[in-house]
């Protein structure tokens, strides 16, 4: 059994201890963070497979303007800029893929289905969300 004068509140010095782990606590938060984005964006890679076939890896961090040619003169426009990715014109009917929003985040991926092409992006920063609708 506990014997006092009945004056059990927080002192100061338990108020500073207190913020002081939170702080730290943030700081360290703060700066595993940052250091996993660093290291994800400057890896992340845009993926364009043709009928299940690789034809090209692009950095997610170059900005580039890249024609997707296929065998019977169809084709795609890869378009990366700003860390993001989007097919921006392809010669299906439905357009589906360009008007798809751009991507960026690991596992987030573009389909043209008439042409088989799939652009999807590898190593980058996780989304954080397990569904998303548009």
């Amino acid at each position: 059994m506990f014997i006092g004068n009945g004056n059990q509140g927080m002192k100061k010095n338990d108020l500073v201890l207190i913020i002081g782990i939170l702080g730290i606590a943030l700081i360290v938060m703060l700066g595993v963070q940052l250091y996993q984005q660093k290291v994800a964006g400057g890896g992340a890679l845009v993926v364009v497979t043709v009928d299940g076939e690789e034809r090209g890896r692009y950095s997610l961090d170059a900005d580039i303007s890249e024609r997707i040619e296929l065998g019977d003169g169809t084709f795609n426009v890869l378009e990366i800029a700003d860390g993001y990715a989007q097919i921006s014109e392809a010669s299906c009917p439905d357009q589906i893929c360009v008007k798809h929003n751009h991507i960026r985040y690991t596992g987030e991926t573009i389909v043209c289905l008439p042409n088989k092409v799939v652009v999807s992006v590898e190593g980058g920063m996780d989304r954080g969300v397990d569904t998303s609708t548009y």
